[in-house]
This record gives structure tokens, sequence and C-alpha cells, in this order.
């Protein structure tokens, strides 16, 4: 069993939800990264979720666009990225899954690319612009190395589309909750408990969610219905904040990981 399975598997006898953080890897530069890393990991969070820098990053919203942009000044790339999970795996067991875009594999090769990644130990990769009806290779490829292919649903996916989804994935279903690109926001969307219910009709793979998820309380009701929870946008705003003052940035990023956490309750 891999590491995220594990993981679901634990906070499922705890009775909880897994909180998901994302951060760009590199951003603002590779050794504070690391220390941001580090530091999501002490606070408590339960999968490091990493985005791969990339200059055209289509599904991302302002802040996450700005973080990319960060971290590809700062002159990080794929030896950058990888080298960051394999420093962490030095000291730490969280589940990693790389947040990506098709081109950066493809450009590699998706053997060699894949191979890497389960080399330094990642355990599941999202690629946000490749359907499953193009990703033969791709999870072909993750299927033999163990590594996990996580795939996203949509508000507005079909239910014949969710099957066809679901046959493809595994570690765990990645919920969009709103359409548009990733974004903090100060309400949370409308009808996510029939929609997740919609999607574990179909499958018994966890189901994470995430786009818009800023405070506690969004994380406690998130969580109330969900298997994970996925904060991105919150978490690398601080990094914004503080891209210039990297103690700051550690401090500022673990204080709003351990407040958002604090969201998370036993079900009972």
């Amino acid at each position: 069993m891999g590491r995220i399975a594990s993981l679901f598997n634990k906070v499922k006898a705890e009775n909880r939800s897994a909180f998901i953080a994302y951060i760009c890897a590199g951003d603002p530069d590779p050794d504070t990264s690391y220390r941001l890393a580090e530091e999501l990991i002490q606070s408590g969070v339960d999968i490091l979720e990493l985005g791969v820098p990339f200059s055209d990053p289509l599904a991302d919203g302002l802040t996450n666009q700005l973080a990319a942009q960060r971290a590809l000044d700062a002159g990080v790339g794929p030896d950058a990225v990888f080298g960051l999970v394999e420093k962490l795996r030095e000291n730490y067991d969280t589940p990693i899954v790389f947040y990506t875009y098709y081109n950066l594999v493809f450009s590699q090769g998706v053997q060699a690319y894949v191979e890497r990644a389960k080399g330094v130990g990642v355990d599941g990769i999202l690629v946000l612009d490749l359907p499953p009806e193009e990703a033969e290779e791709m999870e072909a490829v993750n299927k033999a190395l163990g590594m996990d292919s996580i795939l996203i649903i949509a508000p507005t996916t079909r239910d014949d589309r969710i099957q066809s989804i679901v046959s493809h994935a595994s570690g765990f279903i990645y919920y969009v909750s709103r359409e548009g690109v990733t974004g903090e926001r100060d309400a949370m969307a409308s009808g996510m408990a029939e929609a997740i219910g919609r999607i574990r009709a179909h499958t018994d793979l966890p189901v994470a969610v995430g786009f818009g998820i800023s405070k506690p309380e969004h994380v406690k009701a998130v969580g109330a219905i969900a298997d994970g929870v996925i904060v991105g946008s919150s978490l690398v705003r601080c990094i914004e904040e503080n891209a210039e003052q990297p103690d700051e940035a550690v401090s500022a990023l673990g204080e709003r990981a351990r407040w958002l956490i604090s969201g998370l309750e036993s079900r009972g």
C-alpha cells in the first residue's frame, strides 16, 4: 500500500478528513521553499501538494500564477523541483503530490519523468490539462511504477463522465468545488454534499475538495463531508506577502496552516 492510501486509511480510522496543502515548489527561491514545505509538514499537514512551476498555468488564479513566476524568476527548473522532494524525503514520510501541466512531463518523456518522480519520493501526479482519454501512456507508466494518478472532477461533470474519470484514477479524486480557476473565496460553493455523493456512487476512492477554501469554518464544513480538504491560495498568499523576508514567510505560513487545520474536527 502506498503512502496516499495509507494516509487516508489513517485519517479514516481517526474519523476525520485529511488536510492537503498546496504551495508552488521553488517559491520564492529553492532554499526558502524547502523551509516552507518543512514548516507545513511540521504544522500537521497530511499531504503536501507541490505545484511545478510553469510559464502558462491556465488552471491557476493570479495568486498561484505569481507564485509560479517567482519560482521561475529564481531559476527553478525540473532539477530543483525533484531536488526539493529528495531533500524532504531525507526526514519526512508525508505523502507528496505533484500538481503540474502535461508539457512539463511530455518534454522530458513520460517514462523518464515518472521514473524520476518516483525515484525521489513523489507519490501521485495530477496533470491539470491531460484528460483521461489522452492519458493512456501516462496512466500505464504510473500504474507500472506505483505512482497514483490524481484526476479532477468538476461541478459540471456528468454522471457518465464521472464513471469514466474514476476508472482511470488512483490515490484520490480531486473535486473542484466551483467553476473557474484557483483562488480564495469568502463563501463556499453550494451543492457540495450532493456532488460528493454522486462521485461516491461510482468509486470507493477518497474524495478531496479544493478551490476557494480559505478559512477554518470552510475547512470544518468541507471536512464534515469530504475525505480531504485542499487549501492552496490562502497559503501561497502568505508567501507572496513575505517573499522578500524568508523567516517571516516561514513563520506566517506555519501560523496560517495551523489556523486552517484548527477547523478540522472528528466526525464523532
